[in-house]
């Protein structure tokens, strides 16, 4: 793992909090980012530094975007960027932009994410691991019949699970 000094969090509220207390813990120094709404958050005043990101957007929307918040690593000289959780812990996109500004980045590489990014894939990813899965079918098509036909090969009962539209993760 590449050496790094300086962290930012791009996250908020607690999980920040908590990303800051074990970089204090490791003797990195860490930097928030805080939408306008959470100008008064306690992330904002624990960190090292603070920048405001999303002008003229919604709290969410600050938190997500990935030119700001690599604009901000750059101008505050953080050579790692840790994305908590939610928000865009899960985007390879983030990933991505990390690593076209030379900034490491602190979970999993963004091909692990698109691997693991949708449950029909996640599935495969297991499967060629040898982890035992239950039986199942590919992603169903609009075809009723061939939809029952699937069903009867599998066996009954059935579980169906949405592989695509929930937000979370296979």
């Amino acid at each position: 793992m590449p050496g790094f000094n300086k962290i930012l969090i791009a996250n908020r509220g607690e999980i920040a909090i908590r990303i800051m207390r074990a970089a204090n813990e490791l003797g990195k120094k860490t930097v928030a980012v805080y939408a306008e709404e959470d100008k008064l958050g306690l992330h904002r005043f624990k960190a090292d530094e603070a920048y405001r990101i999303g002008e003229g957007l919604g709290p969410v929307a600050a938190y997500l975007s990935i030119p700001e918040i690599i604009c901000v690593a750059r101008k505050a000289g953080a050579d790692a960027i840790h994305p908590g959780y939610g928000l865009l812990s899960e985007n390879p996109a983030l990933v991505d932009a990390c690593v076209e500004a030379g900034i490491t980045f602190i979970g999993p590489k963004a091909e692990t994410m698109r691997a693991l990014g949708d449950k029909a894939s996640a599935r495969k990813v297991a499967i060629e691991a040898g982890v035992p899965v239950i039986p199942a079918t590919e992603v169903l098509g609009d075809d009723m019949a061939e939809i029952r036909r699937m069903a009867d090969a599998v066996g009954y009962p059935l579980m169906l699970k949405a592989s695509h539209g929930g937000g979370g993760r296979g």
